[in-house]
């Protein structure tokens, strides 16, 4: 059983910075694709990041984009979020998740493990 851990949220300022980590109990890591996704209160769940299996590739909502980093460590099975100049309407849950395939993807039906969230609070 896959088992997707994820740590580093927490309530920050605006303009404030914070580095969110997941690690998986899974083998060959490399071979997966990751992706961060987050929850606010009463709205969907919507696409973050998302990082090739390789590493070599990543991809950003249009929300994030400049602001956020998705990395990862294929040697400690982690995959990192850097989120930098935080805003308010970045408060949310943020859930890694486990890619059914190496290649990046945005839609929420590419993923078939997820973890259970951290929360991530940005106050103005």
């Amino acid at each position: 059983q896959v088992q997707l851990v994820e740590s580093g949220g927490g309530l920050v300022q605006a303009g404030g910075s914070l580095r969110l980590s997941c690690v998986a109990s899974v083998s060959t890591f490399s071979s997966y694709a990751m992706g961060w996704f987050r929850q606010a209160p009463g709205k969907e769940r919507e696409f973050v990041a998302t990082i090739r299996g390789s590493g070599l590739r990543t991809y950003y909502s249009d929300s994030v984009k400049g602001r956020f980093t998705i990395s990862r460590d294929n040697a400690k099975n982690t995959v990192y979020l850097q989120m930098n100049s935080l805003k308010p309407e970045d408060t949310a849950v943020y859930y890694c998740a486990k890619g059914a395939y190496s290649g990046t993807a945005t839609t929420e039906r590419a993923y078939d493990y997820w973890g259970q969230g951290t929360q991530v609070t940005v106050s103005s």
